[in-house]
C-alpha cells in the first residue's frame, strides 16, 4: 500500500486521482479548500482517506497542513502537487488582485508545498514529488499571459529543484496534460473583464474557453493513471506530457524557440 499527499482533491485531476487511488487501496491525505466538498470520500473511505482543510495561497497553513499530514501517517510516498486554475484574459483586462492570486495559488503555494514536504521526505530516505504544470508551461499564447507565467514559472523551479534532492532519493516529475474533461473549464477558470479594444484580437479566443469541457480531447481518468503509474518508474521521469494536444503543442513551440536561437547564431 502506498500513501500519497494530494492537494485540491474536490474537483479535476485532483479528485480522479484520490478516487482511483483509494478505490485500488492506497491511502490517500487530501486537502480542499471548501469544506463538505468531499464528503462521498470520507464516508466511504473513513480512514483510508486523511483530510486537511486548505488554502494554497496561505503560505504558513501549507507547512502546518504538510507537517500535520506526514504526523498522521507516519510516511508519505508521493506529493502530489496539484491545486491550482487558470486566469485568462489580455494583460490589461486583470485586475491586480487576480494577477496576484493566480502567482500566489499556481506558484508559491507550488513552491510552498514542496518545501514543506522536503524535509519529511529527506527525513525518511527518499520519496516523489509529482507537480501538475500544464502544456501552457511549456507554450504561450496570447489571452493567457498570467496562467503562463505562473506554469513557466513552476517548471523553472521544478526543473531546478530536481538535481537538488535526487542525492536524497527524492524524485521530481512535471506533469504536462493538454486539454481534458475536468472542471478547469468551467468553476476552475477565471476570466479578466473584456476590454472592447481586443475584439477581434489574437487575445479575445480565450473568452469562448469557459465552460466548453467537452469539445477537451484529453481524459481524465487515462491521465491520471498515467500520473499515479509514472510514482514507480525509476528514474523518475522529470517531465509526462500527456494528451496528443499537448505532445503537438509543446514540441511545436519548442521547435520554433530553436529555430529562432539558431536563426541569430
Amino acid at each position: 500500500m502506498t500513501t500519497w499527499f494530494i492537494t485540491g482533491v474536490n474537483s479535476g485531476f485532483g479528485r480522479e486521482l484520490a478516487e482511483q487511488l483509494l478505490s485500488r487501496g492506497d491511502r490517500v491525505a487530501g486537502t480542499v479548500r471548501r469544506e463538505g466538498s468531499v464528503d462521498d470520500l470520507r464516508e466511504k473511505y473513513g480512514d483510508q482517506f486523511w483530510l486537511g482543510h486548505l488554502d494554497v495561497t496561505d503560505l504558513p497553513a501549507v507547512r502546518t497542513v504538510v507537517d500535520t499530514a506526514f504526523a498522521a501517517l507516519g510516511r508519505i510516498d508521493v506529493v502530489v502537487i496539484n491545486a491550482g486554475y487558470g486566469l485568462f484574459g489580455a494583460a490589461e483586462e486583470l485586475a491586480d488582485e487576480q494577477v496576484r492570486h493566480q502567482i500566489a495559488t499556481n506558484l508559491l503555494g507550488s513552491i510552498q508545498t514542496a518545501r514543506a514536504a522536503l524535509p519529511h521526505l529527506r527525513a525518511q530516505g527518499g520519496g516523489r514529488i509529482i507537480q501538475l504544470s500544464s502544456v501552457a508551461g511549456l507554450t504561450a499564447h496570447p489571452g493567457a499571459s498570467l496562467y503562463h507565467a505562473s506554469k513557466w514559472g513552476v517548471e523553472g523551479f521544478f526543473e531546478a529543484l530536481a538535481p537538488e534532492v535526487a542525492p536524497f532519493g527524492i524524485g521530481v516529475t512535471l506533469v504536462e496534460p493538454g486539454g481534458a474533461r475536468t472542471a478547469f473549464a468551467g468553476g476552475s477558470l477565471q476570466m479578466g473583464t473584456p476590454l472592447a479594444v481586443y475584439d477581434g484580437t489574437p487575445a479575445a479566443f480565450v473568452r469562448g474557453v469557459q465552460g466548453n469541457t467537452d469539445l477537451l480531447p484529453g481524459d481524465p481518468a487515462k491521465i491520471a493513471a498515467e500520473i499515479i503509474a509514472s510514482a514507480t518508474r525509476e528514474p523518475a521521469p522529470l517531465r509526462l506530457v500527456l494528451g496528443s494536444d499537448s505532445y503537438e503543442g509543446v514540441t511545436t513551440a519548442l521547435r520554433a524557440r530553436l529555430a529562432s536561437v539558431e536563426a541569430d547564431v
